[in-house]
């Protein structure tokens, strides 16, 4: 086939030829010798939207949007069909929606849980939410997580699954924590069953640090300190491994990066997460040694993307402390925000390339600064706010893609779970050309390159074994039908257009070749 941008935008990497720019291009060279993380998935969240979607009775636009995110296929053209996402974030409820308006929760956020009242569960619930779990699998997701905002309301101190009214405490009654644990395991199981979806994560507690969990009904939420969280966590690891459920325990899910390097909004029982959680001195938190719970932290990347020279440097921050106390990180959500500044905030959905840019700088620098095995944004789909890869039209049951979902697609599609990330030496600007360095398990090389400038930039990058390579690229940006749209085979240092995303995918590679060495 031919393709009508060839070579537009591409990478140079060894022995290519030069396409006869004049321009000198910026070299960067990838470093064999420097493997980074291992990458473990790229994700999104069905909250709240797929609760709705997931009963819309149009089967054909449940199945454009399924496709969208996860599909792996391409069409016959060549141009995939979706963003291959690997990942996939069940929010699992905790009643609001059957206390309707007493629940003091906006209704597009309330959530239904299986526990009933009398202790018996119901698994009819959530139905929309779990008609997207069977399509992601459908579709080849290899991973799931399952999360909680809040507690069942049946085990509530004020029960309501907002925090309304109370302290900095987690909304849990005393004798609940055994209850609590239960119900989880319970869960995971009656979807195991029912569904045939296997639950690889399980996160107890979302943003337990976030100020906005005490101040007022708007969605499920609770606050809790580090203390209640360990108590929390080993008695849900008994429950797991009572019931035989083999999922992981992950925590902490904290809503900003300074909270778990310090004391952020908040006070020293819900600050310095890391060390609480994961050193050996605080003998009444450590969680290390607990059974299903790895070493590893989660953080939201919200609100520490500007200024820009800030987002860089509390990512290395965060790294070096991740690498003291022997834990990795996954960032495991992510939206704009108010104080997104550069972007115009979070009001307002956007289509275009300024958003999608602006978050593919921010999975670069948590890709390559703070080197996070996991990257997911919150909501799949989302209404008329900068919250959704997909926007949505309740009213009509129809959904719309963006360049922001596709943008992630640059990575999620092409850098599947296993694959390593390594050092490219050369220059980064945040304002220009960024790139980034990935080897599959199955031995092919896959690189990003971000153009942020509104200018064209000449560039080479080679690997440094010196072994001649083709790269087929594919490519996001505001021109007509580029949305990882592939842009031909490239042989020659070229140019990235500006305000662009291109992924280049190695062509010449034998699938027998040793593997990228774990890190």
């Amino acid at each position: 086939m031919k393709h009508p941008i060839l070579l537009t935008a591409a990478i140079a990497l060894p022995y290519w030829l030069c396409n006869g720019s004049t321009a000198t291009a910026a070299t960067h060279v990838i470093r064999t010798d420097a493997p980074r993380q291992t990458i473990r998935h790229f994700g999104a969240s069905d909250a709240w939207s797929m609760q709705t979607i997931g009963l819309w009775p149009d089967s054909t636009e449940q199945a454009k949007v399924a496709d969208w995110l996860f599909s792996i296929e391409t069409d016959a053209a060549g141009q995939p069909r979706g963003i291959g996402l690997s990942l996939w974030r069940f929010n699992l409820g905790a009643g609001s929606a059957e206390q309707g308006r007493e629940a003091q929760i906006n209704r597009s956020t309330r959530t239904e849980c299986f526990l009933q009242k009398d202790g018996t569960y119901d698994w009819s619930r959530q139905a929309g939410q779990r008609r997207f779990l069977r399509l992601a699998k459908e579709r080849g997701v290899p991973y799931f997580l399952a999360f909680l905002n809040s507690p069942p309301v049946h085990f509530t101190q004020n029960r309501l699954a907002t925090n309304t009214g109370r302290d900095g405490t987690l909304n849990l009654r005393d004798d609940s924590y055994d209850r609590f644990a239960a119900f989880m395991a319970t869960a995971l199981k009656g979807l195991e069953t029912h569904d045939g979806i296997h639950f690889d994560y399980l996160c107890p507690v979302n943003e337990p640090d976030g100020h906005w969990n005490w101040q007022g009904p708007k969605q499920e939420g609770s606050p809790a300190t580090n203390r209640e969280i360990a108590r929390l966590v080993r008695k849900t690891s008994r429950a797991l491994q009572q019931q035989g459920v083999n999922t992981q325990l992950l925590v902490n899910e904290s809503s900003d990066l300074r909270c778990l390097l310090g004391i952020y909004k908040t006070d020293w029982q819900r600050g310095n997460t890391i060390r609480t959680l994961f050193s050996k001195d605080s003998t009444q938190t450590y969680l290390g040694d607990t059974p299903q719970v790895p070493h590893l932290i989660l953080g939201h990347s919200y609100w520490t993307n500007t200024p820009v020279p800030y987002m860089k440097r509390i990512r290395e921050q965060l790294r070096d402390t991740c690498r003291h106390y022997g834990i990795s990180f996954w960032q495991s959500e992510l939206c704009i925000m108010s104080n997104d500044e550069e972007i115009g905030g979070g009001g307002g959905y956007d289509f275009t390339m300024k958003t999608a840019l602006y978050v593919a700088r921010v999975i670069h620098h948590d890709l390559c600064h703070a080197d996070a095995e996991s990257w997911s944004w919150w909501r799949a789909c989302g209404g008329d706010y900068k919250d959704g890869l997909i926007r949505v039209y309740d009213r009509t049951q129809q959904a719309r893609d963006s360049r922001l979902l596709w943008a992630l697609g640059n990575y999620s599609r092409f850098i599947r779970p296993g694959a390593v990330r390594y050092d490219v030496e050369g220059p980064e600007d945040p304002y220009g050309v960024m790139v980034s360095a990935y080897r599959n398990a199955d031995g092919r090389w896959v690189v990003v390159a971000l153009n942020y400038g509104d200018k064209e930039a000449e560039m080479t990058c080679r690997v440094d074994d010196e072994r001649p390579r083709r790269w087929l690229a594919y490519r996001t940006s505001d021109a007509e039908g580029e949305t990882l749209r592939p842009s031909g085979i490239v042989a020659g240092s070229t140019t990235l257009p500006p305000r662009s995303i291109t992924t280049f995918v190695e062509q010449d590679y034998t699938a027998a070749r040793t593997p990228a060495p774990p890190c």
